[in-house]
């Protein structure tokens, strides 16, 4: 394999969208909030689940939550839970559901306490992406003192469907964590 075709481990390299989105978003530093917004839903549906359980349903959940805009998604009410219970294009679990909407009025809250969410989420790695060695399997891990942290604060402001490990995925795929395999051709690419 030429160094260009070296990707994570974690890769299933038989699921083209899932090498597109490892090879083009996962890792990368995400600033914009709605994107922000978009993961921290799209990790907390994961819970329990493969993230390609999730990514296979990503547009669907795109439609049903208003294109992840938080200022929408925080005036859901019970009828829209009710519609959003009878979607089988996403994953159809009550807590999950409203813990999204819940998390969709805190994180407006940080916006207007901080001006971003971005400011907020970037301030728990001082601003700068940490970079770890990851040479094999045991090299990866599911949370650290940074997603402690941060995951300690959101519960505090009120979220949902935001442990340690929940939150250390979201650092991982919005770039706050560099975990790509030292191997990997994304790895300084990010």
């Amino acid at each position: 394999m030429t160094a260009e075709a070296c990707r994570c481990g974690w890769v299933d390299l038989s699921k083209p969208d899932y090498v597109a989105y490892h090879d083009t978003e996962w890792g990368v530093p995400v600033y914009d909030d709605n994107k922000l917004f978009e993961f921290l839903t799209l990790e907390a549906a994961q819970a329990g689940l493969s993230w390609y359980t999730v990514l296979k349903k990503r547009d669907n959940y795109r439609a049903a939550f208003a294109g992840f805009d938080p200022v929408l998604v925080a005036r859901f009410d019970e009828a829209k839970a009710a519609e959003l219970m009878a979607n089988p294009g996403i994953i159809r679990n009550r807590l999950k559901i409203a813990a999204a909407i819940n998390n969709a009025a805190r994180f407006l809250e940080i916006q207007a306490e901080f001006g971003s969410f971005s400011a907020y989420q970037w301030r728990f790695v001082n601003g700068v992406p940490q970079v770890n060695s990851i040479s094999g399997p045991a090299d990866y891990r599911a949370t650290s003192p940074e997603s402690d942290a941060m995951s300690k604060d959101l519960k505090k402001r009120g979220f949902k469907f935001v442990g340690s490990t929940i939150i250390y995925a979201h650092m991982q795929a919005c770039g706050m964590v560099n975990d790509h395999h030292n191997h990997c051709f994304r790895k300084n690419a990010v």
